[in-house]
């Protein structure tokens, strides 16, 4: 996973109630920043946020959930989580054996206003059986994954593990695979045929894949793209929107944009504003001084 951000708050999952109906759903404010550690739940789960970002960890694979997008787990996988400060969390537990939907994997879902609204409608404890039971079928009639499954593999190959944490630590690390060669004592060759092998990516694209991800999380908690680029360690802010753009199919600004809070103010900050930075984000600034 990503460096922990300072004053991080480590948390077991809390034991669900039985359900009294098909789906329990609920929601909360993180105050700080939240990382629960890896558990599993006798329930499907949908998870998603709003003025934050949600980073879960489920195998191999590295999911971050920003708005309007959720993230469906299966009953009984075994996952982690971590989100950042003052995000919104809400999660819709589903019972199996009345879910007529049938996700066996992590899966992204498109979280249109209909489906949040019906969600956000279950949970509260007013209502009818059959009023709730009408809203949930609806629920399991609009309910759709995302046409962007985007998820980071990680290598889980010895030869590359190395390379692989640096980069979580510090996406910024610009070392060419040469550079990386010499240091790992093999071949540009070696780590090439060993990144695609693991990953099903050349090294580039998948450091590009991980900057992306990690980008993510910076945009949504309102900092600008000039900076952004900065942090990932782009040389020009031009060439980080080219990249962001390939990946998530849309600019950064854009992004910014989707993601802004209604009636909210964003984090506006430039080389000159640092004090709206997070400690994470000042850390990753310092490093780069260095």
């Amino acid at each position: 996973m990503w460096r922990r951000e300072v004053g991080t708050v480590v948390r077991r999952a809390e034991p669900l109630p039985d359900p009294a109906a098909a789906i329990l759903a609920r929601s909360r404010i993180v105050p700080a920043p939240t990382e629960w550690s890896p558990h599993t739940h006798t329930l499907h789960e949908l998870v998603w946020v709003r003025g934050g970002t949600l980073t879960s960890r489920v195998g191999d694979r590295v999911h971050t959930v920003v708005e309007g997008y959720g993230l469906w787990m299966p009953a009984g996988m075994v996952h982690e989580g971590r989100a950042t400060a003052s995000a919104r969390l809400f999660d819709a537990f589903f019972a199996p054996d009345r879910t007529p939907i049938a996700f066996t994997r992590p899966m992204a879902i498109t979280m249109t206003p209909l489906l949040e609204s019906l969600l956000t409608h279950l949970s509260s404890a007013d209502i009818d059986v059959e009023a709730r039971a009408r809203a949930e079928s609806v629920v399991f009639d609009v309910i759709r994954p995302s046409e962007r499954q985007f998820a980071l593999r990680l290598p889980g190959d010895p030869r590359i593990d190395a390379i692989a944490e640096a980069l979580l630590d510090d996406p910024s690390d610009g070392r060419s695979l040469e550079e990386w060669a010499r240091l790992l004592g093999t071949s540009d060759r070696t780590i090439t045929r060993a990144f695609r092998q693991a990953t099903g990516l050349p090294f580039a694209q998948w450091r590009q894949m991980l900057r992306v991800h990690r980008a993510l999380v910076l945009l949504a908690e309102g900092i600008d793209v000039t900076t952004v680029s900065e942090v990932l360690g782009y040389a020009q802010p031009s060439t980080f929107i080219v990249a962001f753009r390939r990946v998530m199919g849309i600019t950064p600004g854009a992004f910014s944009d989707a993601a802004e809070p209604s009636g909210g103010v964003r984090n506006s900050v430039s080389r000159d504003q640092n004090s709206g930075l997070s400690a994470q984000q000042a850390e990753y600034k310092l490093h780069r001084v260095r």
